[in-house]
């Protein structure tokens, strides 16, 4: 009997990427495919990209570059290009690298395993789609069926697109209009997941609390569907990501405080707190609604950890707007922050602000004092969690000391501890006392073990 081809799968980007890849890695799997023992190895090797920023691009070219050498070895392999890069770039890709085999983009993953067989017999292959089919919305439900990382955790994604214009943003051009998946579906899938053994459900959308806007005409239906996926039996924890700070609702703060199973951790991505920047960035909201709404939200809900973003040097972007931001975020006392140095993409707005482009020193000078404020604030929150007991879901050994064990809080923390002994599973759920809080991890001694792995076969990984 022959083998089975192998396929590998390298994903670039953001957890919609992340979760993308697992989609595909589902696909592969159905398609016959069994997942590599290592990347070089595979008969097919996908990568899942991101155009966010430049860097992705020159990471995308550098990959395929280092890949012809091992196409040029084993003419069999193929090669694919999928995700956001892909449905930017289109045609080019085959012209920078005429080794690939397959392109794909956004509204099209469930093509790839077609696609590949084509390529076989016909030679490279090229599909993208200028917009997602309304009618469907299938192409984001196979989560039931991915190949996740973890056995314990799912991604589910509830909307594709966004309908938002920010001035440096270049995913509503790659990902289209906001598409909402319908309620039932959602709520059934969780229900699914949660038969599986899954116990924590991320929800995933280009602008969460903007869900269902497209299929209802009353009040957008995120605060709903937070409720109904955290009463779901068997989850015990729900975050999501990424909202926008303008579409920040009550009732999506009152849903978050009365849902015990959603966790107390909100990433509200703020961008600047120049008042006038936000308004070259047509984010939609000023530092003080922003700050007032992170007021409502901590008044409402227990214990909340917040983290954020930060773009540093955007066009335009002063000295004295720039010590805005500073204030901003030292009011704010986030727990944490990605913060992102502006990178132009071409078709946005502010990618043709060439004449206010800021000097590459003054931005990595404000890069620099931004982190400072940021750490200085998480390493508070984190000392002041010293003594207190936390509910932690085992992730594993720590990937620098097999011997300590790894684990996230409700908040989403990164806390290592020693196990007991015997050690803990991945997916078991323990109580810690924290005993030391440093900027971006906590420390802590195991209390107790609450309940194994609900999850009884690990799935394995694709990527």
């Amino acid at each position: 009997m022959e083998n089975p081809r192998t396929f590998a799968i390298r994903t670039f980007g953001c957890q919609m990427n992340e979760h993308d890849s697992e989609r595909l890695a589902g696909m592969l799997a159905a398609d016959g495919l069994v997942p590599a023992a290592r990347d070089e190895d595979a008969d097919v090797i996908v990568l899942n990209t991101c155009c966010i920023r430049e860097n992705a691009d020159n990471r995308l070219y550098g990959t395929l570059g280092h890949l012809k050498a091992l196409k040029d070895e084993r003419p069999d392999l193929q090669i694919a290009v999928g995700g956001c890069l892909a449905q930017k770039d289109r045609e080019t890709i085959l012209q920078r690298a005429g080794w690939v085999d397959v392109v794909f983009g956004t509204h099209n993953l469930a093509s790839a395993p077609g696609l590949l067989r084509r390529a076989q017999s016909d030679g490279p292959q090229i599909e993208i789609l200028d917009a997602p089919d309304p009618e469907s919305v299938a192409d984001m439900v196979p989560a039931l069926n991915a190949v996740r990382e973890v056995p314990w955790a799912a991604w589910m994604t509830i909307q594709t697109g966004c309908n938002n214009s920010c001035a440096f943003c270049i995913v509503p051009s790659v990902r289209g209009e906001e598409i909402s998946r319908p309620f039932e579906d959602l709520v059934r899938e969780a229900e699914s997941l949660a038969a599986q053994g899954v116990t924590e459900i991320t929800l995933l959308g280009q602008n969460v609390n903007s869900y269902g806007r497209d299929l209802t005409k009353r009040r957008p239906l995120f605060a709903d569907l937070l409720r109904a996926v955290g009463t779901v039996e068997g989850i015990e924890r729900v975050r999501y990501t990424s909202p926008h700070p303008k579409d920040l609702r009550p009732e999506t703060i009152a849903a978050m405080a009365e849902t015990p199973a959603v966790c107390n951790q909100l990433h509200l991505p703020i961008q600047s707190g120049s008042n006038e920047v936000l308004v070259a960035m047509r984010r939609g909201y000023t530092a003080e609604r922003y700050l007032e709404k992170l007021r409502d939200a901590r008044a409402a809900i227990p214990d909340l950890a917040v983290t954020t973003d930060f773009i540093v040097g955007f066009p335009g972007e002063t000295d004295a707007q720039f010590e805005e931001t500073l204030a901003v975020a030292a009011e704010a006392e986030f727990d944490s922050a990605y913060t992102f140095i502006f990178s132009p993409r071409p078709g946005t707005r502010a990618a043709s602000m060439t004449e206010s482009f800021v000097p590459e020193d003054v931005i990595a000078d404000r890069f620099a004092r931004l982190c400072d404020v940021i750490d200085r604030s998480g390493l508070r929150k984190h000392e002041a969690r010293v003594g207190v007991i936390e509910e932690v879901l085992v992730e594993g050994p720590s990937k620098r000391d097999a011997a300590v064990t790894s684990g996230r809080t409700r908040q989403g923390k990164l806390v290592h501890f020693t196990a007991p002994e015997g050690g803990l599973r991945p997916g078991a759920l323990a109580t810690v006392r924290i005993d030391h809080g440093a900027p971006h991890h906590l420390m802590g001694t195991h209390v107790e073990t609450l309940r194994a792995p609900r999850h009884k076969v690990r799935i394995p990984v694709g990527s």
